[in-house]
């Protein structure tokens, strides 16, 4: 028998074989790799899904799913693999079978999303600094025409107040703005491409010819630790839009439609009869100006009017390849006032390609856009104050038919140039008289690579290339038979042209780092952008019918150049504590070279306090605070401005030239000059608290900040004879803001029975203050409007107050409680009224702002509607304080009309009344911006397709205290008068394929 002696027994030699056996096949199992491969699709739709991340866990290797969905990753049998894709919840499974197919589910953890921030993303539950991110499914619904109103009301710390007319632009606020003089506009970034803030002439605004359907998400960045990385331009915010992209799966979306537009407020005056009678009392002698109509002024000049719009998208796989997504839009939309229209067309191309084993991800994003505008020319104060016992039309009349004052003996009107005294046109004849028009196209686009690296994966490559070019053409005709025409016996007309171009040029290039060393998380992006832009306007004037022309007039702005180099690292210690620092030094073509370069670091530190202090409770799902502190620049002083540091010249038109010896000499006149203009700078303070509840069914945020801006910018007043002018830009002190803002939302009900609630609420509460200004002296600003006083100011910029306060006399009461006129208190004791004692009287800066919005669905049918509210704000009634005074009835020769708040004062001159406090209004408002009720039939074609039919109403109501036409006014709280904002009634279907 064969065996081995051993100390303390013996081996079988067969035993030990099948030992040696044993031990060699677990080696060799436990080295021997396994090819696993598979499909993963949508757990809903069942669609595959590309670009999925497969990564074996505790390591960085791994691959993505291709086109089609599919995957091919070898492992070790004791692997795991790990499943994930934005926006759907990730998946590990243990690697046993050579086949594993997976379907993943739709994450709606509200922290999972994905923010969008400058040269990247990040989740919201991991976002250090202040941003707030809106997608698709939280758009506002409605009549909406420009972007921007997709967000109105949505976001605490951003205002949006928009005209009324159609596809009129908006004042974009984000905390109150930074700047006194330059631009408080936010900066927006289009597919990672920033815009000029300043609109090409003929085009209604920056985002008029933006098609808001091609819109996937906004983030809003609100404080400097999450916008220092644009450095240069981001003092006033950020808004990053993102533009849908193309997807695999096929998908059609046509969205169409209707919507009656309808006057709902407008200013009281008195009426034909009304007139009359108060002409007889107060003025008889004008009794014989008077006409026997009964003529609404305003009602003639506004309509009621039609609006359409449409759009269709279509998503699907290009060539069998390519994720694509191409787009049209169609908006009519016509105006309030007589020839008001604005027509939009759009198309968009979108394609997704990935190369490399998805190594080289490609993103090409095309959009065009042809505006087409008929502007009405301002007749909202002419309907005012123009004679309502006049009628509209003449038959005698050698003006088109249409009503005006002329001379008795017919050879001119009152409104001839060489006339003394001028009687105002017949509003609608000016209107329908007045031909202005424009067409503007443009083209903007994006073509990203984003390459990762074969031999270091966590290495990624970005080159951005981006255009948008914009050119505008126009012109003014006025009618032959409109009185202004008309000069020294003969009937010309007057036709004019413009045209005008815009480029801005993109190059942005970047690396970004990634990866995990054990517990901690580390990321670093660093990378060079320039951009530049261009301006060219061209202008020429003719006179019809023999007329003389004006020679073209052609000007081309000097070249902005805007150059940055900039860095940003995350660290992310055991997923709890988070910091950001991130540096950015800009140049910009506008300042000399001592004050061309700006440097513009911020730092943020965020912890999830819930995993330390709260870890076992289950109300409390999510308790983060973030600290943030940034320093971010402004050099946006307008497009007129882009050369002040050099030596400039004016010449002279061609009309305003001098003849020496038969030779026409062009005179050249020196500008200001200012080479020591630098950098505005707003530092800004800011901490938060992330809140979640109950798995994140409520989720709420308080946030606190204060910023300072210092060597602000503003166009302020100049030695006489010192440089060329008696104004110019200057740095010229410097205020603060400070504001607490809080937002919360929740799923209130969420049942199995198909019933859903979800509200949002947002308040924010900001103040501002200058804190010093150039030698300390004030600055008179606010102008109070046509017929005001030859542009009397009711504002002013003073140390220790907000900007633009208004500064007026303190009004006197009788003991009724009746203004008196031209009585106003001594405040300085003096025993004489005069400037010194005015005083300043409120602001128009709201304290607290709100925006409140509900969505409610039950089964198919689905309820929505948005509110906001302005406390705290006051407004400057200049269509009261300029019109409604007895004295003028008379103007010049003939009568005119006069708002009825007359009757409540009694006041007869507007010099003595012009800046009396008491025109400076509470403004304060609660509006439903819009109700919304839709109802879905499913499954229509196949389980995809679909067709919601909806009904709404925009501009609901407004509840408010203030007497003029609307208490929400652009001007920073002067209301001169602008367009009623209409009452639309819409109804509208979604078709989806």
């Amino acid at each position: 028998m064969n065996r081995y002696r051993k100390k303390g027994g013996y081996f079988n030699v067969k035993q030990h074989f099948l030992i040696g056996l044993f031990l060699c096949f677990s080696i060799a199992s436990f080295g021997q790799k396994l090819k696993i491969s598979g499909i993963v699709k949508d757990a809903t739709t069942a669609a595959s899904i590309p670009g999925v991340s497969v990564i074996i866990k505790s390591s960085n290797l791994g691959t993505t799913t291709d086109l089609d969905g599919k995957y091919q990753i070898e492992v070790n049998q004791n692997d795991v693999l790990v499943f994930s894709y934005m926006g759907y919840q990730k998946v590990e499974m243990p690697a046993k079978s050579k086949t594993i197919n997976i379907s993943l589910i739709e994450d709606t953890q509200k922290l999972d999303e994905i923010v969008v921030i400058g040269y990247g993303s990040t989740k919201v539950k991991d976002a250090t600094g202040s941003v707030t991110s809106v997608t698709a499914k939280d758009f506002n619904k409605g009549n909406i025409v420009t972007a921007e109103n997709l967000l109105t009301g949505r976001v605490a710390g951003l205002s949006i107040t928009t005209g009324g007319d159609p596809g009129a632009g908006s004042t974009i606020r984000i905390r109150g703005g930074a700047s006194l003089g330059a631009s408080n506009d936010p900066l927006i970034v289009i597919n990672g491409m920033p815009v000029d803030n300043n609109s090409i002439g003929g085009s209604r605004s920056i985002l008029s010819s933006i098609n808001p359907n091609d819109i996937e998400s906004f983030s809003v960045l609100k404080d400097a630790s999450a916008t220092a990385i644009y450095g240069s331009r981001a003092s006033n915010g950020v808004i990053i839009i993102t533009l849908k992209k193309g997807t695999k799966t096929f998908s059609a979306t046509l969205d169409m439609s209707m919507s009656v537009n309808t006057l709902a407020n407008k200013v009281d005056v008195f009426s034909g009869n009304e007139l009359r009678e108060l002409v007889s009392v107060k003025d008889p002698t004008l009794l014989p100006l008077l006409g026997t109509a009964n003529t609404d002024w305003q009602k003639e000049i506004y309509r009621s009017s039609i609006s359409s719009n449409t759009n269709v998208s279509v998503n699907g796989m290009l060539f069998d390849k390519i994720p694509s997504r191409a787009s049209f839009g169609r908006t009519l939309q016509n105006g309030l006032m007589l020839t008001s229209e604005f027509e939009r067309n759009t198309g968009s191309v979108t394609l997704n390609p990935s190369l490399f084993d998805n190594h080289l991800k490609i993103s090409v994003n095309a959009n065009a856009s042809l505006e087409k505008n008929r502007f009405a020319s301002g007749q909202q104060g002419n309907a005012i104050t123009f004679d309502p016992t006049q009628p509209v039309y003449d038959a005698n009349s050698v003006f088109g038919g249409y009503f005006q004052y002329y001379k008795d003996n017919h050879d001119g009107v009152i409104n001839k140039s060489d006339l003394t005294e001028r009687a105002p046109l017949n509003p609608v004849a000016e209107l329908m008289q007045r031909n202005s028009r424009s067409e503007v196209k443009r083209l903007y686009g994006n073509v990203k690579l984003d390459y990762n690296f074969h031999f270091l994966p966590e290495l990624t490559a970005v080159l951005n290339l981006g255009m948008d070019k914009s050119t505008a053409d126009g012109f003014t005709r006025v009618s032959d038979k409109n009185p202004l025409s008309q000069a020294d016996g003969r009937i010309i007309g007057s036709h004019s042209e413009y045209s005008n171009e815009l480029s801005n040029y993109l190059m942005d290039g970047y690396f970004a780092y990634k990866k995990e060393f054990g517990k901690l998380n580390f990321e670093a992006t660093a990378g060079y952008s320039y951009q530049k832009f261009t301006n060219e306007r061209y202008n020429t004037n003719e006179l019809l019918n023999d007329g003389v022309d004006s020679a073209p007039v052609l000007n081309i702005d000097p070249n902005l150049v805007l150059i940055g180099f900039f860095g940003r690292t995350n660290l992310s210690f055991y997923d709890k504590y988070l910091f950001t620092v991130s540096y950015r030094r800009d140049g910009t073509s506008r300042f000399s070279e001592s004050n061309r370069w700006g440097n513009f670091p911020s730092a943020a530190f965020a912890w999830k306090v819930k995993e330390d202090l709260f870890p076992e409770s289950k109300t409390l799902s999510n308790l983060k605070l973030r600290l943030g502190w940034g320093v971010t620049g402004q050099q946006d002083i307008g497009q007129a401005n882009l050369d002040l540091y050099m030596s400039r010249y004016s010449t002279g038109l061609p009309t305003s030239q001098y003849i020496f010896g038969g030779t026409v000499t062009p005179i050249a006149i020196p500008q200001f000059r200012n080479e020591d203009l630098k950098w505005e700078e707003t530092t800004t303070y800011n901490a938060g608290l992330d809140f979640g509840f109950f798995k994140d069914r409520v989720t709420a945020t308080v946030e606190g900040f204060y910023k300072e801006s210092k060597d602000l910018l503003a166009n302020a007043a100049i030695s006489d004879g010192s440089n060329f002018s008696n104004s110019g830009f200057q740095n010229i002190g410097n205020f603060t803001s400070k504001g607490l803002e809080f937002s919360v939302g929740a799923d209130i009900i969420k049942n199995k029975n198909g019933l859903k609630w979800n509200v949002n609420f947002n308040s924010t509460f900001i103040k501002t203050e200058i804190k010093s200004l150039a030698l300390g002296q004030d600055q008179l600003v606010g102008t109070t409007g046509a017929g005001a006083g030859g542009g009397s100011t009711a504002q002013i910029h003073r140390v220790g107050y907000t900007p633009f306060s208004f500064y007026v006399y303190k009004q006197i009461y009788d003991t009724n409680g009746k203004p008196i006129e031209g009585a106003y208190a001594d405040l300085n004791g003096d025993n004489i009224i005069n400037d010194a004692d005015l005083y300043i009287h409120h602001n128009g800066m709201p304290t607290v702002t709100m925006g409140f919005a509900s969505n409610i669905n039950y089964k198919n049918i689905d309820l929505s509607f948005n509110m906001r509210a302005s406390l705290g704000n006051y407004v400057y009634n200049g269509a009261n304080a300029t019109r409604a005074q007895y004295n003028l009835l008379r103007n010049s020769s003939v009568v005119s009309n006069l708002p009825t708040s007359v009757l409540d004062t009694n006041f007869k001159s507007t010099e003595d009344v012009l800046l009396s406090d008491y025109y400076v209004e509470n403004a304060s408002f609660l509006k439903m911006d819009n109700v919304s009720l839709g109802y879905t039939f499913e499954d229509i074609f196949n389980s995809r397709s679909s067709i919601r039919l909806s009904a709404s109403v925009q501009n609901v109501f407004t509840i408010t205290k203030y007497s003029g036409l609307d208490p929400e006014v652009f001007s920073n709280g002067i209301d001169n008068s602008i367009t009623p904002r209409p009452r639309t009634f819409l109804v509208g279907a979604n078709v989806k394929f």
